[in-house]
């Protein structure tokens, strides 16, 4: 339902308010863009059927299977195939040690910031630190929250001489991005293998690993062990007819932790993308459990402290896989008080520089990787790290696995939970790794389950490298989408006097359309987030300069509507129509400004530092004579509402 009409109090400035709609209320209601938030009654559908199955569980809990259990490669490979390890030992040591001093400079320079997100309504901090590198010009949109690339520093762009790039970061921060650029490459290579058919590289790498004690204990036991998962594999099975609704969409993450996934990627296609795999972006997360005040229970399973909660995650390209890397390491806190004995020597900046096996990157260290909102898929973001406080630098990670979970070894490793979705009867899965392992999510693993991160004991990094689902999430896109708006504007050449070249309804309403997705979904997702991209990357400084004049080019076009509008002198079946599309838009602007309005005095808002804090930007006062239209739309919004009245 819609506001009460607004008041004027005395010529002061008031709340932005949204007038009584006599008119067009199912048209109102509609969505400015694909990104919106799911509907309430997707919400409520969503929270019935958790309640459902919450309901038929009652008291007990569903199994769920470590690699200490009798029965569990025999589970991974039945139910969750689509699940590849990577060991440490499988990447190139000068690799990890380029990455994981990446990872200690982008820390120590301030570039992973928690972000401020939209769930159910509220603003919530996620508990992971994060950041978001990738190709030049792409973002990633989760949580009703875009994040904007620092572009990596890749061969061919440092090839190309593409000066905006080279610039955007001082040298130190051009090396890490660098470095997660060859990361990426790597895994861009090494996924192919997985994609041949190839899951057992989780075997190959391992004769001397976990995986040769696990293999062991299914050697060794009891057939009706197998049979029982491989029944519940089954049973699931016949679950997936009732529950194939909600498979198409995402569940959303832990509300308690500020994690969170939503929206998944509709009616996905049969077969993977065609040929070689490119990730377009990494999601950065560094999470340190022992700075958090609390963690909620998983609450299905019982597999621990969930850092990040169920979900799938979102702004994929359908079917497209999904790879990790885990770092475990000291905490920000060990690191400055001088605490090296874990991660390396100290580098540059007080910092700890991995360096050999001592640091984790090779078989020594011990963690656990877990799916955070955009780690296993890129949904949201990957958890935080920890390293494993019972793995030794030379005990074979086969034992320490093994004592794991008989002496709560496993659980002080960071893991990633698995599930089926919307399914009580398969097992779960979690999978502890060593620091320095990575894992791929292939195939329609990320459609058809859930993942969840648990937390280990000490500070983790995750680097998630996906092929975001970048169609309407790039500077060119939203460019091309300016370009189309303004060739509806024509200026006099000689008068330099503006006026809109077409006045067809579907045109209008195009350009409307693409007014409102310039300002809520780059210009004040940007300045939502801050000043903290120009403190250490200038890469879209200007771009969002040049996106700012052209949205005020479309403030001018809606004005110049509004004119023909109110013009006596217009066909009334045409100003008719004009009218209703003019009003849809004014009323969507209105309240979308209004929600970014509190967003930015939220509680949560000012807690952030100065360079941090959200700026309520383009606002303008109601005397500003450089804005067509006042930033406060609700007397213009009841001129329209009055005059379609008396039509």
């Amino acid at each position: 339902m819609c506001h009460g009409a607004f008041k004027i109090l005395n010529g002061k400035r008031r709340e932005l308010q949204l007038p009584r709609h006599f008119l067009l209320k199912s048209r109102l209601c509609k969505h400015y863009s694909r990104n919106m938030k799911r509907s309430d009654d997707s919400e409520r559908e969503k929270r019935r059927k958790r309640r459902r199955l919450l309901q038929e569980l009652g008291d007990q809990r569903i199994p769920f299977l470590s690699p200490s259990d009798p029965g569990f490669q025999q589970l991974w490979e039945s139910s969750y195939s689509g699940l590849a390890l990577r060991p440490s030992s499988a990447l190139p040591q000068s690799l990890h040690e380029r990455v994981q001093s990446a990872l200690f400079t982008l820390r120590r320079r301030g570039c992973l910031l928690r972000d401020l997100v939209r769930v159910r309504d509220r603003d919530v901090f996620t508990s992971v630190s994060r950041a978001l590198l990738g190709q030049p010009g792409c973002t990633y949109r989760y949580l009703d929250t875009r994040l904007f690339a620092i572009p990596w520093h890749s061969k061919e762009v440092e090839e190309s001489g593409q000066a905006n790039t080279v610039a955007c970061c001082d040298p130190d921060l051009s090396d890490a991005c660098r470095a997660l650029w060859e990361l990426n490459s790597f895994f861009c290579q090494d996924i192919q293998h997985a994609r041949a058919g190839d899951r057992d590289c989780k075997h190959r790498e391992g004769k001397e690993s976990k995986n040769r004690e696990i293999e062991r204990e299914i050697q060794e036991q009891p057939k009706e062990e197998v049979k029982v998962s491989i029944c519940g594999k089954e049973q699931g099975e016949e679950r997936k007819k009732e529950d194939e609704e909600m498979e198409k969409e995402e569940e959303e993450g832990d509300l308690d932790t500020g994690q969170g996934c939503s929206h998944s990627v509709s009616s996905p296609p049969h077969k993977p993308p065609p040929g070689p795999i490119s990730f377009n972006i990494t999601l950065l997360n560094y999470m340190d459990p022992t700075s958090m005040s609390q963690l909620k229970e998983e609450p299905y399973y019982g597999m621990g402290k969930m850092a990040v909660g169920w979900h799938h995650d979102e702004n994929l390209v359908p079917l497209s896989p999904v790879a990790v890397y885990s770092y475990s390491c000291p905490s920000e806190k060990d690191t400055v008080e001088g605490d090296t004995t874990k991660a390396g020597t100290t580098g540059k900046g007080g910092e700890v520089a991995p360096v050999g096996e001592t640091s984790g990157a090779g078989p020594s260290g011990s963690g656990a990787e877990g799916g955070d909102q955009g780690e296993g898929d890129s949904g949201e973001g990957e958890s935080g790290e920890g390293e494993s406080s019972t793995a030794t630098g030379s005990g074979d990670a086969g034992e320490a696995a093994d004592a794991g979970e008989a002496g709560n070894g496993e659980r002080a490793c960071w893991r990633v939970g698995l599930k089926v979705a919307w399914d009580i009867h398969t097992p779960g899965l979690t999978l502890p790794l060593q620091s320095g392992d990575c894992y791929y999510m292939t195939d329609d693993l990320n459609r058809t389950h859930q993942h969840c991160v648990l937390a280990g004991d000490t500070a983790r990094f995750s680097s998630t490298h996906r092929v975001a689902q970048c169609s309407a999430g790039t500077l060119d896109y939203i460019k091309k989408r300016c370009t189309e708006a303004l060739a509806n504007l024509h200026m006099d050449p000689e008068t330099g006097v503006k006026s809109l070249r077409s006045l067809q309804p579907v045109t209008l309403q195009n350009c409307e359309e693409i007014h409102n997705e310039v300002e809520f979904e780059w210009l004040r997702q940007y300045w939502f987030q801050g000043r903290r991209f120009a403190r250490f990357c200038c890469w879209w400084s200007a771009p969002m300069e040049q996106l700012e004049k052209n949205w005020r080019q479309m403030e001018v076009m809606t004005q110049l509507l509004l004119g023909v509008v109110e013009d006596e002198s217009t066909v009334q079946e045409n100003r008719r129509d004009m009218a209703e599309t003019l009003l849809t838009a004014l009323s969507d602007r209105q309240q979308h400004r209004q929600t970014w309005r509190d967003r930015c005095q939220s509680s949560l808002a000012q807690t952030l530092p100065p360079e941090e804090a959200p700026l309520d930007r383009p606002y303008w006062g109601a005397d500003d004579p450089e804005m067509p239209l006042p930033f406060d739309l609700a007397e213009i919004i009841s001129r329209v509402e009055s005059l379609l009245w008396r039509m």
